[in-house]
């Protein structure tokens, strides 16, 4: 069957800072070989703060949903799924802002949606087909992100902790986990080969169903 003549598959992946979510994305990418697959990460949504100044932006909660430009991503995702292009913005965590240039991301069978927030959104996950959660635990997640935002983000050590503690860890408890609830799929204590393994056959079967049914249908039957 050719399945760009369907429509596209959507696949959310949630889960805490740090949880894996990007190791299980590529797994899935690397099994699917051989199939178009187009990524959009909620994290490019930051809202463009050029208006603030450095220090007022340092200051904003990163980790609370008003923070994201998520109607532009439902917006954008709406638009992939009717077969358009798109610019997907920028963000430069340095800096604290998005970029002046975007990225453009063309229509593909796939469509493979991550960010710690988007199963809080009704509107947005409404438009996902799958929606898998990697539950993985705090402590590990918390090492995962110190060590990013140090190598990747210019961040200090003391910068991490302090934005962890004041806004990270509250805001996965009072909206990123409580959102495990709309995950059709969970996989627990991060990426494992069987877990990843698992998904990726059941993305692989709805893919090629010739109905594409809903997986929400059999909730439940593939939590880990």
């Amino acid at each position: 069957m050719d399945i760009k003549k369907e429509k596209p598959l959507v696949i959310g992946v949630a889960g805490g800072s740090g949880s894996g979510k990007t190791t299980i994305i590529n797994a899935i990418i690397k099994e699917l070989e051989g199939i178009d697959i187009v990524t959009l990460q909620h994290d490019s949504y930051y809202r463009d703060n050029t208006h603030l100044p450095m220090e007022e932006r340092i200051l904003i909660n990163y980790d609370h949903p008003d923070a994201l430009e998520t109607d532009l991503l439902v917006r954008h995702l709406k638009e992939l799924i009717a077969g358009r292009e798109i610019q997907m913005p920028i963000y430069d965590f340095t800096i604290h802002n998005r970029k002046h240039e975007g990225i453009q991301k063309k229509p593909a069978p796939v469509i493979i949606v991550d960010g710690i927030l988007i199963f809080v959104e009704e509107e947005l996950r409404e438009l996902m087909d799958v929606r898998i959660f990697v539950d993985t635990d705090d402590d590990i997640r918390f090492i995962r992100r110190l060590k990013r935002d140090m190598r990747e983000r210019g961040r200090t050590m003391e910068s991490v902790i302090n934005q962890y503690l004041e806004t990270v860890k509250p805001m996965h408890s009072a909206f990123v986990q409580p959102s495990l609830r709309h995950a059709h799929v969970i996989i627990p204590e991060g990426y494992s080969a069987v877990s990843a393994g698992m998904v990726i056959n059941m993305i692989r079967q709805h893919i090629h169903s010739p109905f594409h049914l809903s997986i929400a249908e059999n909730k439940g039957a593939y939590n880990g």
